[in-house]
């Protein structure tokens, strides 16, 4: 399964670095594509960044498996983002979230790429791939008196399958 979540996010920060590639942050003193997978970084108590697409897991789910084939198998991905525009009074926030959308919806297609062991140097192509739903995006969740008040925010879900490696479940 982490080779999958491995292939889709890189896939993600690769093809966000190639489409806008002033889209970068700074994370733990690195400057990188604006693509964070939450359970790769140090726990902060530090407010999400904004303009930075934020990767959170689901559970796996596995599908049937028929007579002994390996069954496909399924997670969902949670991808969080937002703004608070770069003018001052933020009128253009909206704008600016319609941006982060399209940019999205740009880096998820093609819905597929290679399923690859990162682990490992040089990189090694597993032989097979990852592929995904297009994102559906909601409205962020926000409490009144939320502290990162000014900000406008989009949860994307995208279902991402694959097949997993030999003897991994």
């Amino acid at each position: 399964m982490q080779f999958a979540k491995d292939s889709f996010s890189i896939a993600l920060r690769e093809r966000l670095a190639g489409l806008n590639p002033a889209r970068v942050v700074r994370v733990s003193g690195a400057l990188r594509p604006a693509v964070v997978v939450v359970e790769n970084e140090m726990p902060t108590a530090a407010e999400l960044l904004a303009e930075c697409f934020y990767l959170e897991w689901g559970a796996l789910k596995l599908g049937d498996s028929d007579g002994g084939v390996t069954p496909m198998c399924s997670i969902d991905c949670s991808i969080r983002y937002r703004t608070r525009g770069k003018v001052e009074s933020g009128v253009d926030r909206g704008r600016l979230l319609g941006e982060l959308d399209r940019e999205l919806f740009s880096i998820c297609q093609p819905a597929c790429t290679k399923k690859v062991d990162f682990s490992r140097a040089p990189n090694v192509d597993l032989g097979s791939g990852v592929s995904w739903t297009l994102p559906v995006i909601e409205m962020g969740n926000r409490e009144p008196g939320d502290r990162d008040a000014g900000m406008v925010e989009h949860n994307a879900r995208v279902r991402v399958f694959f097949f997993p490696e030999v003897g991994s479940l």
